[in-house]
C-alpha cells in the first residue's frame, strides 16, 4: 500500500532551484513505495501547445523557434541538476526525442496528445534522475503504463492491476501526470491541469492514505491572496465546495480531482511547495467541515445556450478544450461557461446546438452556505453597481451566485467584495488560558463585549484552561454559566490533546488568550502559531524569552499573517505598547524610557515615609493581595526587569534579560532561604531602606524603584533599581499603586510624554485584555 501520493505542479518545478526545493520536500516527506506525480515544468505545456498550433498553421519558422526554445529550456535544467554520466545520458535522450519530433513534423505525422505528453515525461525523468543522484532510490513511471481508458472511460480493474505491477515498493515512484493510454496504446490526456486528477486516481488505485497537492499557494483561500491581502486561508474545505470552485475557475483544485476519492477515506491536503512549514488546507468529506464563503473571479468568458446537452458531454468538451467547464440550467435552458479562446471549438463540436448568448464577459462567483446565498447576491450586485459595474447576467443557485458583466473585477473591487461578503461571515474561536482573578473578570466582562465584537465576526469561546484541566466545546461555551460547566465537565489534558483539539477547530480565525503567569504555557506559543492561532498575552514570559526564540516566534507570526497583542504584559491596561508603536510609526525616534512599572513597588515606595518600618508595609501589601505569595519575588525586581525588556524589544532592540542591570529592593542576603527566614531577618530590609531614604533625603529627594532604558549614539543602557528623584519630579508625586512611563524622544525632548494610571488590579488588567481582543478583531477585518 502506498502511504502518500504527492503531486507537484509546473510552478513547483519551474527552475533548477525549484527542483532542489521539491527534492528536499521529497526527502523530508516520503518513504519507500510513495509516489510523486509531476506536471510539466514551468510553462512547458503552454510552449508545447504553441508548437502544436504553429504546426497546424504550417508556420515552419515558428515551429523551428519553439523547438529551439524547448531544447534550450530542457537542456538548461539538465545541465544545472545532473552531473557526469547522468547528465550526458539525459542530454542524449533529449536530443533523440527532439530529433523524432522534427521528423514527425517534417512528415506531417505529429499528433497532439503524444506531443503534449513530453512535458510530463521530461519532468518525471529529470526528477527521478536527480533524486537518484542524491542517493534516493527513485524510478520514473510513465502513467501510460498505469491508466487505460476505453472510449474515454477508465478501466478501473485493469488500472488497479497495472498500478500494482508498476509501482515499486522499494523506490520513490516519480509518475507522469496528465497522460494516459487508450486500449490501443495511443496517448490520451486527462485534461489541462489533469495532474491533480492523475494523483487522486493513483491514490485510489494504490489504496493510499493521503494525497498532498503541492502548489504555489499555502492552501485554499477565500479568494485569490495575490489580489486580496486579507484573503482567509481555510484549514478545512468540504469536497462539494472544492468541486464547485474548480468548475468556476478557482485554480487551486481542478475539475475531476476529487471524483476518485468519493466513498474513500483517502485524505486530501493542499500545501505550499514554496513554504513547506505553512499549515495545509484539508479537503474533507461532506459533514466534516462547515460550508465556507469564497469569491472567485472570471475573465474573458463566453456564455453559451445549449440544446439537449447530455450528461457526459460536459466531460467530453472539457477534454476537447483541455479546460474545466461549468454548466447550469436557468428558466429551462442549459448554459455553458466557456473560455473565450475555446468558444469556436466548442460551438463547432456541438454542431448547431449551441448559441452564444453573451461574449467577452468578466465577473465573479460567490460560493457560500445555502442560507447565505440570497442575501449575498443582493449585497454583491448592489456593491458592484456602486462601483459602476452593472451585471449582464446573474445566475443564483442553492450554493453559489454567478455574476457576469463587461468589466473585469480588479483587486480593489475584489477587496471590497471580500470585506463585505466574506469577512462578515467569518467566525473567531477564543481559547482562554488562566481562570484566576483576571481571567474570571475577563469572562464576566466578555458577554457584554460580544455585541461589539460580533459586529465584525461571530465570536465564540471554545476552550477554557486552568493548570492541567480543560473545558472544551468546538461549537462554543456559554460564558454566563461557565463555572457550572467547569465543575461538571472539565477534564484533565496534556499538550498533545490540547493541540489536537485546537487543530480540529473549523474556524476562520483562532486566538489563544494567555492570562496565566506560566512560563511553560508560554513555551507553547510556537505550537499555537503552527496551528494558525493569533495570540493575546498578559503573560510576560514569551516577550522576555531568549532572543532567538523570540525572533523566531515573531518571524513565524509574520509569515502566517498572524497577530500578537500583549499590552497588559506591561502596565496592566495602560496603552504603553500602543503609544510606542504609534510614535515610531509616525517617524519619531525614542531615546529614553523611565518609569515605575510595578503596582506593588509603586505602592511600597510611594507609601514609605519612615513612619512605619518598610517590612511592615511589605506585609501589609501581602495581606491586601498586592504582592506575589512570596513578596521577595516583587522585591527582587525581576518583574520590572522583564517589563523593561518587553519595552526594549518594542523599540527594536535585540536585548536579552541579562543585558538589563538589576539591583533588588532588598539586601542580597534576604533573597536566600525560606520566607520564614526572611521574616526572622526583616530588620535587615528596614535598615536597608532607612539608609537609602537618608541618602535621598540628604539630597532633598525621595526614593523610587524604576526601570530605565537610554539610547545614546547607538549605545543602549538599561537598568532596574532604586533611584533618588527630586520632589518636583513626576516620579516623586506618583500615586501609590500607579504605574508611570516617562518617554523622551525626538519630539518629546524637553517636555516628556507621560503615561500614568493604575498599574495593577484585576478589573483594569481584564479591560486591557479586552482592548487587545477588540484591536485584534478590527485588524482581522
Amino acid at each position: 500500500m502506498v502511504n502518500i501520493v504527492h503531486k507537484f505542479g509546473g510552478s513547483s518545478l519551474s527552475s533548477a532551484d525549484r527542483y532542489h526545493a521539491v527534492a528536499n520536500i521529497v526527502l523530508a516527506n516520503t518513504e519507500q513505495g510513495d509516489c510523486i506525480v509531476v506536471s510539466a515544468s514551468g510553462k512547458t505545456t503552454d510552449t508545447l501547445v504553441k508548437l502544436w498550433q504553429s504546426y497546424q498553421q504550417q508556420d515552419s519558422q515558428a515551429v523551428s523557434d519553439i523547438l529551439l526554445l524547448i531544447d534550450n529550456n530542457q537542456r538548461a535544467l539538465i545541465e544545472q541538476l545532473l552531473t557526469g554520466q547522468n547528465k550526458q545520458q539525459a542530454l542524449a535522450q533529449l536530443k533523440d526525442e527532439l530529433a523524432v519530433l522534427n521528423e514527425l513534423i517534417s512528415q506531417q505525422q505529429l499528433l497532439e496528445a503524444p506531443l503534449l505528453a513530453h512535458g510530463e515525461v521530461w519532468s518525471a525523468r529529470l526528477l527521478a534522475a536527480y533524486l537518484n543522484q542524491l542517493g534516493v532510490d527513485a524510478q520514473d513511471v510513465d502513467a501510460r503504463q498505469l491508466f487505460t481508458l476505453n472510449d474515454g472511460q477508465l478501466l478501473h480493474q485493469k488500472n488497479q492491476q497495472q498500478c500494482s505491477d508498476a509501482i515499486s515498493k522499494t523506490h520513490i515512484n516519480v509518475v507522469t501526470g496528465f497522460i494516459a493510454a487508450d486500449c490501443q496504446g495511443n496517448t490520451v490526456t486527462l485534461g489541462r491541469n489533469g495532474s491533480d486528477y492523475s494523483a487522486t486516481l493513483l491514490a485510489s488505485y494504490t489504496f493510499a492514505k493521503q494525497v498532498s497537492i503541492w502548489t504555489d499557494t499555502q492552501g485554499v483561500f477565500s479568494t485569490d491572496p495575490r489580489k486580496v491581502k486579507n484573503a482567509v486561508k481555510y484549514a478545512k474545505v468540504c469536497r462539494e465546495q472544492a468541486n464547485l470552485l474548480a468548475r468556476l475557475g478557482n485554480p487551486v483544485l481542478h475539475a475531476k480531482t476529487l471524483s476518485p476519492l468519493k466513498d474513500t477515506e483517502i485524505k486530501l491536503v493542499v500545501r505550499s511547495s514554496f513554504d513547506c512549514d505553512a499549515t495545509p488546507t484539508e479537503v474533507v468529506k461532506e459533514g466534516y467541515s462547515k460550508a465556507k464563503r469564497f469569491i472567485t473571479t472570471l475573465d474573458n468568458i463566453d456564455l453559451l445556450r445549449v440544446d439537449k446537452l447530455s450528461g457526459g458531454e460536459v466531460g467530453e468538451l472539457s477534454q476537447l478544450i483541455q479546460h474545466s467547464l461549468h454548466h447550469f440550467t436557468k428558466d429551462g435552458d442549459t448554459y455553458l461557461l466557456v473560455p473565450g479562446q475555446s468558444t469556436h471549438q466548442v460551438v463547432s463540436h456541438l454542431a448547431g446546438r449551441a448559441n452564444i448568448v453573451e461574449s467577452n464577459l468578466s465577473g465573479c462567483a460567490v460560493v457560500a452556505p445555502t442560507a447565505d446565498v440570497i442575501a449575498l447576491t443582493e449585497q454583491a450586485t448592489a456593491l458592484l453597481k456602486e462601483q459602476s459595474i452593472h451585471p449582464r447576467f446573474v445566475q443564483q443557485d442553492d450554493n453559489y451566485v454567478l455574476i457576469l458583466n463587461d468589466q473585469a473585477i480588479d483587486s480593489d473591487v475584489l477587496t471590497l467584495l471580500h470585506d463585505k461578503l466574506v469577512n462578515k461571515g467569518q467566525e473567531l474561536a477564543i481559547i482562554v488560558a488562566g481562570l484566576g482573578n483576571v481571567g474570571e473578570v475577563f469572562l464576566s466582562q466578555l458577554q457584554a463585549q460580544f455585541a461589539r465584537l460580533s459586529a465584525q465576526y461571530k465570536v465564540k469561546v471554545v476552550a477554557l484552561l486552568r493548570s492541567k484541566q480543560m473545558l472544551f466545546s468546538a461549537s462554543g461555551l456559554n460564558t454566563e454559566t461557565w463555572q457550572e460547566q467547569w465543575h461538571n465537565e472539565a477534564q484533565s489534558y496534556d499538550k498533545a490533546e490540547l493541540l489536537a483539539r485546537i487543530n480540529e477547530l473549523d474556524y476562520e480565525h483562532k486566538v489563544v488568550i494567555d492570562i496565566t503567569a506560566s512560563e511553560a504555557f508560554s513555551q507553547l506559543y510556537p505550537d499555537f502559531v503552527e496551528l494558525n492561532c493569533h495570540l493575546i498575552s498578559a503573560n510576560k514570559y514569551a516577550g522576555t524569552a531568549e532572543n532567538s526564540w523570540y525572533q523566531n516566534l515573531r518571524t513565524n507570526l509574520a509569515e502566517r499573517n498572524l497577530l500578537w497583542r500583549y499590552n497588559t504584559s506591561v502596565g496592566a491596561g495602560l496603552p504603553i505598547n500602543f503609544a510606542l508603536a504609534d510614535l515610531q510609526n509616525s517617524g519619531d525616534s525614542i531615546n529614553r524610557i523611565e518609569g515605575v512599572f510595578s503596582g506593588t513597588l509603586s505602592w511600597l515606595c510611594s507609601s514609605y515615609d519612615g513612619s512605619v518600618p518598610f517590612s511592615d508595609l511589605v506585609l501589609q501589601a501581602q495581606q491586601m493581595g498586592y504582592t506575589e505569595p512570596d513578596p521577595r519575588e516583587d522585591l527582587s525586581g525581576r518583574d520590572m526587569q522583564r517589563k523593561l525588556l518587553i519595552l526594549a524589544r518594542d523599540l527594536g532592540l535585540d536585548l536579552e534579560l541579562d543585558d538589563i542591570a538589576l539591583t533588588p529592593l532588598m539586601p542580597e542576603q534576604l533573597a536566600a532561604g525560606s520566607w520564614q527566614d526572611f521574616l526572622a531577618n526583616k530588620q535587615l530590609l528596614d535598615e536597608f531602606m532607612i539608609e537609602k531614604a537618608a541618602q535621598a533625603g540628604a539630597e532633598d529627594k525621595v526614593v523610587r524603584y524604576t526601570g530605565a532604558i537610554t539610547l545614546v549614539d547607538g549605545k543602549v543602557q538599561a537598568q532596574v533599581g532604586l533611584v533618588n528623584v527630586g520632589k518636583d519630579d513626576v516620579l516623586a508625586s506618583l500615586k501609590p499603586g500607579d504605574n508611570i512611563f516617562v518617554i523622551n524622544s525626538q519630539w518629546y525632548t524637553d517636555n516628556a510624554l507621560v503615561i500614568q494610571g493604575p498599574g495593577a488590579g484585576k478589573e483594569v488588567t481584564a479591560a486591557g485584555v479586552h482592548s487587545d481582543l477588540y484591536w485584534l478583531v478590527n485588524n482581522l477585518k
